[in-house]
């Protein structure tokens, strides 16, 4: 006859419930994982199926009952960690959406916007079309694996139930920093050649002010910047392969600081 004791099912809720909110925090906020288009089920049954799979591979738990303060304040701490984890990976992408705005606001392209599910707000066509690209990019160097591979790895130097050091949060910070400057130098080339065609519109308004700057001007920044887009964007591949390989070393950062380490 088989018996339960109520201590082996409190072992075994931790060794899946623990696990299960890290990995939960993450596949919220993570990029692909975490789209508005994907059904909230199929993310449910993403984050159960890599929590089987990740929650043997775990070392020893704390004994602590997960519905006591102590067992919610560890589910919570996982929470955060998952979150901040799949915050990180975000951020490439939040950068890459900048780089489309700059440039469509320079190519007058700054009124095509639409409602995106995504972030929940009206946002430029061509900043989309950036952010599409750089999905695909994500996935087609296998970024999604690479992305699990750290958060496995995570558990190793931040296991569950060590104490919080709050300087991660300062390296989120400080990661978060450094994107804005990416996201900016992505959109570089193409901001200084419009950002010429304008000046260049602008004096010749005031050498020959008969001629209808906004009659022609509107036509030659937007082809141009179609052509600079056209020779910028295959080049920036290497780019976001680059941001995407710094993004899983600001992970381990993240997850070290938190640590203490």
């Amino acid at each position: 006859m088989i018996e339960l004791h109520l201590d082996q099912i409190y072992q075994w809720l931790t060794a899946f419930l623990w696990p299960l909110c890290r990995i939960g925090g993450l596949v919220t906020t993570a990029p692909i994982f975490g789209e508005s288009a994907i059904p909230v089920r199929v993310k449910i049954g993403l984050t159960v199926v890599i929590t089987l799979i990740v929650g043997p591979l775990l070392g020893p738990l704390p004994a602590i009952a997960p519905a006591s303060w102590a067992g919610l304040l560890i589910a919570g701490q996982q929470v955060l960690i998952g979150l901040a984890l799949g915050l990180c990976v975000r951020l490439v992408f939040t950068a890459a959406m900048m780089a489309g705005e700059f440039v469509g606001l320079e190519m007058g392209l700054a009124f095509a916007s639409f409602f995106d599910p995504a972030t929940g707000a009206n946002t430029a066509v061509l900043s989309r079309f950036i952010n599409l690209v750089a999905m695909l990019i994500f996935l087609a160097v296998n970024g999604h694996l690479l992305l699990l591979d750290g958060l496995v790895r995570t558990f190793e130097f931040l296991p569950i139930g060590s104490s919080l050091n709050p300087n991660g949060w300062g390296a989120l910070i400080e990661w978060s920093r450094q994107l804005w400057i990416s996201g900016m130098l992505l959109a570089l080339p193409l901001i200084i050649v419009l950002l010429s065609i304008n000046l260049s519109l602008g004096i010749l308004n005031r050498t020959a002010q008969q001629l209808s700057v906004f009659a022609v001007g509107f036509p030659i920044s937007l082809t141009t910047g179609l052509v600079m887009l056209a020779i910028v964007l295959p080049q920036s591949g290497n780019f976001l392969t680059g941001l995407f390989s710094d993004a899983y070393q600001a992970m381990a950062r993240i997850a070290r600081a938190l640590a203490g380490l």
